[in-house]
Parts: structure tokens; C-alpha cells; sequence
């Protein structure tokens, strides 16, 4: 093995929330902790997705940090913060937690292989430095490796070809240029929208139609700001502790067979009219993602809406099509504010790809299967990530057995509690397979499990012990959980990130945790409340 140039006690891969909150608070404790980013500033998700229309879809102070330290005097502008107001905060919560310091910046981890005879992981990055840490976190999230399709010709392309996670940090003018979007998933919405008006063409090459639902946006000003913080901040963090998508809403506690048809549509008016968002489907009925019916009926007033922004037929029935390509919320909802009324505009055009698909790119734009070719200065592509184990996998980590995260998990992405996986000792990762990821707000459910790991290794720092893993049957029986949590949800949607069939080749099995982060919280300190039930915990011998 090689020598490590550098001895720690944890090592954290990623600067987004996950990165930042482990970095602070595990050096709080004394320990020695570093974060190595691949990027050139901390961030995350939102250094590297600066694409045209770029938005979060959770609404604030829901979207933060909980520490008061860092929201006390920073205000936001809008209900929901674009790209360029997360990147501030984000420098804002380095002036209040001073995490720059421990931060390596532009080193991209390669791989990460076990020492048994000190008990440590031997990390190895891109230019070629080791280092050697007792503890390792992946806290690169669920959106780190972006997915490509392998579409012919790609690399002959003569114009600017990028994908949305990947957009020049220069930026790139798209005015009055000839620009195709290929994928109509949320930073597809976002992108079609931003750009269409602005575009001399616009063409959108769509997979599958978006359940989009309304953004309801605000702006919010200093005096409310003020408010907020003196009256609702503090409650907003607790409850969203309590609620099933970690969010400061929850289900509507009624079936929607119980109530009247009038009922439903005014409670289905009064959510589309007035509050929008994600709330449409994470605080509906309770029966919502249970009930067939329920589902239909909610999906049947969305594409009502739908049907009267939009005026051609052929795309009424394209964007919004009479039969469900899927349950409302096998997906997590895309937000728009204008998505459907820009396809109104004479320069927009759309190609339904289950009817006319790509046959590949040639060095002036697109060739589909009707044999058209359609030119373009610009190609984007809103096609997504390899979305829960991809961006732990795409380092080549070697567990106890000499078999790789990714071997293993190509047979099956098994976890234990969604925060380690057997045979990788000392191996944590945050926001990733197997927890209540996607399905939850992004910080709710990083603090929840951030918490539960700086307990742990604090523990094992404190009782002297140096190695913890989880047992084989302990992880067949949390896979278990995962599946049971799915198996009565409306999830089945032919390319679900849920369950991984975005990807061609990957395995479809449930990959989140959808019992709700009160209950996942649960039983997640059950397992240390119970003297750390099914873990191995020993010391070097």
C-alpha cells in the first residue's frame, strides 16, 4: 500500500450541506477532519448547476441549515432561491462556520481501499496524493454523476454541447441562437422556460411528459424576512423533523374518498391557486400515493390546467396525454412557473421521442427516426444522474472482500439504515441509497443523518474502538424495510429514479426509503439505543 501524506481521523468527500455540516460539527468535537471537493468552490449541486433557470424546488427557510448561527442574519429574496442567491449563501455560511480552511479544493477522489492492519481507509485522489483516515464519508449526494445516453455521433458536433450539472461557469449566450433540449425533467422544465422566449428555435426532445406543477413564487423582503425569523424559524426546523417528506407541511390527514367530489376540487383549487409547489402531492390526501383513484383524479385536474396553457392539440395531448405516463409522484414533482405556455410561442417545438426518436447528432444538430435533420448552435442535455449509488460508485472503493462498492452494488444497492453498507468498515455516506433521499428535503434529512454518524463515531472515538460495519443480515433485513416501505405506493414509473430505471442496465429495485423521516429517524436511534443492534464494533487488535 501506498504512504499516506496525510493521517486523519475523518475524511469527508463533497462540500455541499452534507460535506459542511460533517466538517463543522465533527471538528467541534476536537477530531481532525478534512472535506476534498472536486470543484473549485463549496456548494455542491449548486457550484456545479449554474444552467440557464437554475432553482430549487423547496421552499425556505425549509431549504437551510438549522444552526442559527447561520440564518440569523441572512436574509433570503425569494420563497424559492435561484442558483446565484444559494452560491451566496453558501459563501455565507463559510464566513459564519470558517470551513474553507479545511476544505481541498479541485481534488477529485479516484478510489479507497482498506487497511486491516491499522483499521484506517487509504484514500487516493486524482493527483496522486494519499491519505489515511480512521473514518470516511461520502457526502457527495444523490446527484453527483451525471448521465449521459450513448447517443451516436454526439462527439461530432460542431456547435456547444452541455449537460445542465455541467454548464460553463462562464456561462454561455443563448440569445437568438438555435438551441435543442434533450430531456424534460426538471432542469429541463427550468431550461425551456428560461430560454424559449429568448431563442431564435427552440426544440425540446421529450422522453416522458412532466407532472409539472405550479411554482407559486414570492419574493420576500426584509421586514418579512425579519418576521419569519422572530416568529416561525425555530418552529419550521422542528417540524420538519416531523413530517413524512421532511418538509414544514405534511399529508392532508383525510382519504380523498371520503370527501365529496366538491370537496376534492375545491381542496385541489385552493392548493393549485394559492400555495403550488410540492405541497400538491406531499400535502394531499394521505391516500394520494396509496389509492389509484385518488391518484387519478388529482392527475385529471393537473392536466385540466395543462390543457387550457396550451393551445395546439397535437401538444396538448403530447405534454399532457389523456392516459398517465406514470402516477402523480413516482416522481419527485418538477416546479415551473411558465414551462406549458412556452411551447405556445411560434419558435418552440417539440419532438415526442416515443414516437419519432433520435437516430443520432451529426455536426449540424439532430437526426430523427423521420428522417429530418434539425440544425442547432446549441445542444442541451437535461438528461439526468445516475441518480442514489452513482456518485458513491464512480470511485473505485474496495471493500473487505476484495469486492468493489460498485460490483456489489450492481447486483444490488444494499445499505444498512441508508448510511453504510457491510463488508466497507468505517464508510459512511450521506443523502445517498437506501434513506429517505429525493423523496425528502435535502437538509432535513442530511442534519437527521448527520446527527445519528457524529454520535457514532463519537462513540467508537470514546469507548477506544477503531473498526464498525454492519452485519450481512442486519442489511438484508434493512433492504427489506426499503422494499416494504415502497411495495404499497403508487412508485411504479417506467424510468423512475425511485428505482433506478433511468439508467439503462440498472438494476430496478426500490432505492429510497419512503416510510417518512419521523419513522426513518426512529428507527435509525433504535439501532444505538439498543447498544448499536446489528453492527460489528471492535477495536484494533
Amino acid at each position: 500500500m501506498a504512504s499516506p501524506q496525510l493521517t486523519l481521523d475523518v475524511l469527508c468527500v463533497g462540500a455541499g450541506f452534507a460535506g459542511i455540516f460533517e466538517l463543522y460539527h465533527l471538528r467541534s468535537l476536537g477530531y481532525s477532519v478534512k472535506v476534498f471537493e472536486a470543484a473549485e468552490d463549496i456548494g455542491g449541486v449548486w457550484w456545479h448547476n449554474c444552467y440557464p433557470g437554475a432553482r430549487v424546488d423547496s421552499i425556505v427557510p425549509v431549504y437551510e441549515f438549522s444552526d442559527e448561527k447561520v440564518w440569523a442574519d441572512w436574509s433570503w429574496s425569494e420563497k424559492y432561491p435561484d442558483w446565484k442567491e444559494l452560491r451566496r449563501y453558501f459563501q455565507h455560511v463559510d464566513e459564519k462556520l470558517d470551513i474553507r480552511k479545511d476544505i481541498v479544493f479541485n481534488r477529485r477522489v479516484t478510489s479507497a481501499k482498506w487497511n486491516a492492519d491499522e483499521d484506517k481507509w487509504l484514500v487516493t485522489s486524482q493527483d496522486g496524493s494519499v491519505v489515511s483516515a480512521r473514518f470516511f464519508i461520502l457526502c457527495v449526494g444523490n446527484n453527483s454523476k451525471i448521465y449521459i445516453p450513448d447517443i451516436p455521433g454526439l462527439d461530432r458536433f460542431r456547435g456547444s454541447c452541455h449537460h445542465t450539472a455541467r454548464w460553463p461557469q462562464a456561462g454561455l449566450d443563448l440569445q437568438n441562437k438555435r438551441v435543442a433540449v434533450i430531456g424534460t425533467g426538471a432542469s429541463g422544465v427550468q431550461v425551456v422556460q428560461d430560454v424559449g422566449p429568448r431563442a431564435a428555435q427552440l426544440t425540446v426532445y421529450q422522453r416522458t411528459p412532466n407532472i409539472a406543477f405550479p411554482m407559486r413564487q414570492k419574493s420576500i423582503d426584509e421586514d418579512t424576512s425579519k418576521k419569519m425569523k422572530a416568529e416561525v424559524y425555530n418552529m419550521v426546523y422542528r417540524r420538519r423533523r416531523q413530517t413524512l417528506g421532511g418538509h414544514a407541511y405534511d399529508l392532508y390527514p383525510k382519504n380523498s374518498c371520503d370527501a365529496t367530489a366538491e370537496e376534492r376540487l375545491l381542496f385541489y383549487e385552493d392548493m393549485w391557486n394559492t400555495i403550488g409547489g410540492i405541497q400538491l402531492v406531499a400535502a394531499s390526501y394521505k391516500d394520494i400515493r396509496l389509492n389509484q383513484k385518488a391518484n387519478d383524479e388529482l392527475y385529471n385536474f393537473w392536466r385540466s390546467k395543462v390543457l387550457e396553457r396550451v393551445r395546439s392539440p397535437r401538444l396538448q395531448e403530447t405534454l399532457a396525454p389523456e392516459v398517465p405516463p406514470h402516477p402523480v409522484g413516482a416522481k419527485r414533482p418538477s416546479l415551473e412557473v411558465s414551462y406549458f405556455e412556452t411551447f405556445n410561442l411560434p419558435n418552440v417545438d417539440l419532438v415526442d421521442l416515443t414516437q419519432n426518436p433520435i437516430v443520432g447528432v451529426t455536426s449540424n444538430g439532430i437526426l430523427t427516426n423521420d428522417g429530418r435533420e434539425r440544425e442547432f448552435d446549441v445542444i442541451v442535455l437535461a438528461t439526468g444522474f445516475d441518480a442514489m449509488s452513482g456518485g458513491i460508485t464512480q470511485i473505485d472503493i474496495e471493500g473487505t472482500d476484495g469486492i468493489s462498492i460498485f460490483d456489489k452494488w450492481t447486483k444490488s444497492v444494499r445499505t444498512y439504515l441508508g448510511m453504510m453498507t457491510a463488508n466497507f468498515p468505517n464508510m459512511f455516506f450521506i443523502y445517498g441509497p437506501g434513506a429517505p433521499t429525493a423523496l425528502s428535503n435535502g437538509p432535513t434529512c442530511i442534519e437527521v443523518q448527520g446527527e445519528w454518524i457524529n454520535t457514532c463515531i463519537k462513540n467508537m472515538m470514546d469507548e477506544g474502538l477503531t473498526r464498525i460495519e454492519p452485519l450481512p443480515e442486519a442489511e438484508e433485513e434493512w433492504q427489506k424495510s426499503v422494499f416494504e416501505s415502497m411495495s404499497g405506493g403508487l412508485y411504479d414509473a417506467p424510468t423512475s429514479v425511485f428505482l433506478g430505471r433511468n439508467i439503462p442496465g440498472k438494476v430496478s429495485e426500490p432505492q429510497i426509503y419512503v416510510g417518512g423521516i419521523p419513522k426513518y429517524t426512529e428507527m435509525c436511534w433504535k439501532k444505538i439505543h439498543n447498544g448499536y443492534e446489528g453492527f460489528s464494533r471492535t477495536a484494533l487488535k
